[in-house]
């Protein structure tokens, strides 16, 4: 019997700056779904740089080059794991405005389709004393209105500036376990899903 190949996992994090907390809990995040069997991606957003959605740009050029590139790359994965950052309690305009080209209709495919089906994990933090948590809530709305399925579980790592050790691991043990748990059920999850 041939063994299923390991679920793509696309991993990203709603920042374009280069020391942000959100991009080293993704990449985390990343070891701990590759370390669980399944394939992660880390793609950086700032490397997909879009304009802000307009639709009269979009009706006279279509979707930017870099929407399109990142729709390809999303068409390969079947699971998402996002680190969401909170800007006054709520999503990055980087991560709404990647989302709202993404879900755009292109030659003829709808946008939605890219998503519905898939699987998503959440994760934030923040140096706030919440962690992030209230763009958690906010990522995991847009998300289920677009068709994808979000795991209950999440990670929202507050104080963020002192929650990382010299070695860019999380300092505590309770936040590396949660992380691990998120990762291991977000990758076996997909594969007992592709199992049916």
């Amino acid at each position: 019997m041939t063994e299923r190949p390991s679920p793509r996992i696309l991993v990203f994090a709603g920042s374009s700056r280069e020391a942000s907390f959100n991009k080293r809990l993704a990449r985390l995040a990343a070891e701990r779904i590759e370390a669980h069997g399944g394939a992660p991606t880390f793609v950086d957003l700032r490397d997909y740089p879009m304009p802000l959605y307009n639709g009269d740009l979009e009706t006279a050029e279509g979707l930017p080059e870099m929407a399109v590139a990142l729709r390809g790359v999303l068409a390969e994965h079947q699971g998402l794991m996002i680190a969401s950052p909170e800007y006054n309690g709520f999503i990055t305009p980087l991560l709404k405005n990647t989302i709202d080209w993404l879900t755009r209709p292109h030659e003829g495919e709808s946008g939605l389709a890219l998503f519905q089906g898939r699987l998503a994990a959440v994760v934030s933090a923040s140096p706030g004393g919440l962690g992030g948590i209230r763009s958690l809530a906010l990522i995991r709305q847009l998300l289920g209105n677009i068709g994808v399925t979000v795991l209950p579980d999440q990670l929202a790592v507050a104080r963020a500036g002192d929650a990382f050790g010299e070695d860019g691991q999380l300092a505590s043990d309770g936040h590396r376990d949660k992380l691990d748990a998120i990762c291991r059920r977000l990758a076996e999850d997909l594969q007992r899903l592709r199992g049916r």
